[in-house]
């Protein structure tokens, strides 16, 4: 991975090549963002440049022999540690650890942006318990132990590190705090909150924000060739998540602007007829878009509030969708699309534990209708 690679984010990659460049790295930095930013990303290509034997001023080589092995994750002096299911006793521990490695490589390669979750689904392990355990701390403490092998550095991405069992966290605390020298830890969080106190305070934080929608847009139309009604319907959706963003570009040929339209004028016509039949097709649907469905309506009420208080400076509503946003916002009071915001959340809360999707759509078409057609 490249600082190239990583849309947007431009004054965090220029911080950390800088602080290459001033020789002033700290030993230990936590990448933190919520899930969705792309931390591990700018971790990884962190661990590129440091290592790059012909550093650009702006980005890694790229073709130099360390660069070569970074950009497969092979680099000897780049260890990763990981969350992974516990090993059972019947199966041969160093068998499944390089098996667990080569599937983690290929996760890197071909799934760059994705998240705990979708680490979780290469090794099938959805239904068994996800952590970092005691025995890898005492493997990073003998790793860092031995001196760098190609590099002039030794880099220790511990990915995750919430899920490290307290013991472990604590076996590394010492080391954290003083590695051998020309040792950097690069610790990736998605919830700062869960580390123990000990070990954030060992670390120096960058803090990594989800993506612009400028940045999500420019992506998608140059890596994906997505055309502009689309992009807008995923950008709404993503709210900056650049992994949510690349699932939805194939979730669907359906636009949710055309959908949630029409849904609102039979609402608003009190079509009940036409609102049975929208919640026979939601019923139809798989669970991502009915929720993707709830997602854009939601946002969809944040533009019509925008356009309702003449904030359009701000508004994300592009294209076809800004048409339906200026005309429903004037039909609009801010109470009713307070009242029709909060009851898309509640049906979409109902969604989330298992309830029937075709009676909760219909019951929130009629709720809807109520709010904001009320004679």
């Amino acid at each position: 991975m490249k600082f190239a690679d990583i849309p947007g984010l431009a004054d965090i990659k220029a911080r950390l090549i800088d602080s290459v460049k001033q020789n002033h790295i700290a030993h230990a930095q936590l990448f933190l963002g919520k899930a969705g930013a792309l931390n591990l990303p700018l971790a990884l290509a962190y661990a590129t440049y440091l290592h790059c034997e012909n550093r650009g001023a702006d980005d890694a080589c790229g073709v130099c022999a360390a660069c070569s092995k970074n950009l497969k994750y092979i680099h000897p002096d780049t260890s990763f540690v990981f969350p992974f299911r516990t090993i059972l006793k019947s199966e041969d521990p160093d068998q499944v650890k390089a098996e667990t490695f080569k599937q983690w490589r290929s996760f890197l390669l071909n799934q760059p942006f994705d998240d705990l979750t979708g680490w979780i689904n290469v090794y099938e392990g959805e239904d068994k318990p996800t952590s970092i355990s005691v025995e890898t701390s005492r493997e990073i403490i003998r790793t860092l132990s031995l001196k760098p092998f190609e590099s002039k550095f030794k880099v220790m991405l511990i990915w995750q590190p919430e899920l490290m069992h307290s013991s472990a966290a604590n076996a590394i605390l010492k080391i954290l705090e003083e590695p051998p020298p020309n040792t950097f830890f690069l610790l990736v969080s998605n919830a700062a909150e869960q580390l123990l106190p000990t070990v954030r305070s060992r670390t120096q934080t960058v803090q990594v924000p989800l993506l612009s929608d400028a940045a999500i847009d420019q992506f998608l139309s140059e890596k994906h060739q997505v055309n502009e009604d689309r992009r807008s319907e995923i950008i709404q959706l993503a709210d900056g998540n650049l992994n949510l963003a690349i699932k939805l570009i194939s979730s669907t040929e359906d636009h949710y602007a055309d959908k949630f339209a029409d849904w609102m004028r039979s609402c608003f016509k009190r079509d009940y007829k036409k609102l049975v039949a929208f919640a026979d097709d939601f019923h139809d649907l798989d669970r991502l878009n009915q929720r993707n469905l709830f997602q854009y309506g939601l946002s969809l009420m944040r533009e019509a509030l925008l356009h309702r208080n003449g904030a359009e400076a701000i508004s994300r509503a592009k294209s076809s969708e800004l048409k339906f946003v200026k005309d429903f916002s004037k039909v609009m009071t801010v109470d009713k699309i307070a009242s029709v915001n909060s009851l898309i959340s509640t049906a979409h809360y109902h969604l989330e534990r298992n309830g029937s999707a075709k009676m909760i759509f219909l019951d929130l078409s009629l709720q809807i209708a109520n709010t904001i057609n009320p004679n």
